[in-house]
């Protein structure tokens, strides 16, 4: 038994280019926690604000939200491949730029907010592109859901280990170092991407104009009802339930009394948790009963931020913030499978962006929220309102999951899902005890 849960949760190590995607991310992904968790201290160092650490993270991914839909239109149009190793480059670029003002002591909170806007252009390209290639990754579409799995597994990893080392290394010997090490961090992806072996993309007949395509787009993921729920769940909880981790620095600075290295482990305590729960996801051998895991999902989710919102004894918190990880990823990842289990290929560019638009693009609408509001209420009344934000949003979820298992049953018999049965339970049915 646990050797066939092993083979499951490695299955899409069967392929050569998910390997290959699977060795230069996790490098690229350390670097990127490193330096994420550098401009959080940064920023909050030199401004002491809340609001300004809101405002940071609204720079980095609005242009997610507003950009997303029309990028989604390009990656159906393109070379997917040739797109992702041009994204890596220019992600490589930025964070040089940020090494060079916080190595040379010139850098202000102006910058950051500059850079994080850039990066956030290069990330509305980046993650509907990537989100649209994982299909080509694996070489059994079978591998889907364990691939998607496995990157969870891998960002949650990275989060785990990338800021603790971060901290530490904040600590002794400065910001910049962070950034420095997350530019050649990109190296190991852009190399693993020019080394795969992909099958020959045809590149799409352009028929219409690109605002036309984006709104069938618009039009297809919303017209059916079990993609249009997911979305609008994952947005939902995107824009209040992850506002906690733009409000961690408060937390290990004025709660706690700490400093970077705290910073450090406060994060990878979401991570342990996160990590946990995408483990989860890659054993699992089917798409049946994810609508119940979702839910579950979200309930830890908003229990674990109420949770670390009214927690004074760090112990307590580092628990908090693990379940609230775990229930991030077991939400956001298995309603990311089922989206990709139910688009069609030809459409796959423009849903991924919208996906990509309600789980990271409305985050910077949180972030920003979430800062102005700590600005007057407090940072933990605050989250105390994001978590009975999140209880009600997923209370909704699971009230329309009979009507979404009805809509999702034509779509999965034609697709032939295994062991789906029958069909419409994929969403909602519990799995058999074995």
């Amino acid at each position: 038994m646990g050797g066939m849960r092993l083979m499951r949760l490695l299955g899409a190590f069967s392929s050569r280019n998910y390997r290959l995607y699977f060795a230069g991310q996790i490098v690229s992904l350390m670097g990127t926690w490193m330096s994420q968790t550098a401009a959080m201290w940064l920023v909050y160092h030199l401004s002491s604000s809340p609001f300004q650490l809101g405002l940071v993270g609204f720079a980095n991914l609005a242009p997610i939200f507003f950009l997303g839909p029309l990028a989604g239109v390009w990656v159906d149009r393109v070379n997917r491949h040739k797109l992702l190793v041009a994204t890596q480059c220019a992600s490589m670029v930025q964070s040089f730029l940020l090494a060079g003002f916080a190595l040379t002591d010139t850098i202000d909170v102006p910058h950051i907010i500059a850079l994080s806007l850039l990066q956030g252009v290069i990330n509305a390209i980046d993650m509907p592109v990537r989100q649209a290639m994982v299909v080509d990754f694996v070489d059994n579409r079978e591998h889907l859901g364990n691939a998607i799995a496995l990157n969870s597994s891998l960002f949650n990893l990275a989060r785990l280990v990338g800021p603790a080392i971060g901290g530490f290394i904040i600590a002794a010997f400065g910001a910049g170092i962070c950034f420095l090490i997350d530019g050649f961090s990109y190296l190991a992806v852009i190399i693993a991407l020019l080394a795969m072996r992909l099958r020959p993309q045809v590149p799409k007949a352009v028929t219409k104009h690109p605002w036309l395509e984006m709104r069938d787009g618009f039009n297809y993921a919303f017209g059916f009802p079990p993609i249009k729920a997911l979305i609008l769940l994952v947005a939902g909880f995107s824009i209040t339930g992850f506002s906690y981790t733009v409000l961690m620095p408060v937390f290990a600075r004025d709660v706690f009394q700490g400093d970077a290295k705290t910073l450090g482990w406060l994060m990878a305590a979401s991570g342990v948790g996160a990590l946990l729960g995408a483990l989860y996801l890659g054993t699992r051998k089917t798409v049946r009963g994810l609508g119940d895991v979702i839910t579950l999902g979200g309930v830890l989710l908003a229990l674990g931020v109420s949770g670390f919102a009214t927690s004074s004894w760090i112990a307590v918190s580092v628990i908090c913030l693990a379940f609230a990880g775990a229930g991030g990823v077991l939400l956001m990842a298995s309603s990311n499978t089922l989206v990709q289990t139910f688009v069609e290929d030809d459409k796959r560019g423009r849903v991924m962006s919208l996906f990509t638009m309600a789980f990271t693009g409305t985050v910077p609408l949180g972030n920003l929220a979430a800062g102005a509001i700590a600005n007057r209420v407090g940072a933990a009344n605050t989250l105390m309102f994001s978590g009975l934000t999140c209880l009600v949003a997923v209370g909704m979820f699971y009230r329309k999951l009979p009507s979404l298992r009805e809509a999702a049953a034509p779509i999965l018999a034609r697709l032939d899902v295994s062991e789906v049965t029958p069909p419409g339970v994929a969403l909602g049915a519990k799995e058999d005890a074995t």
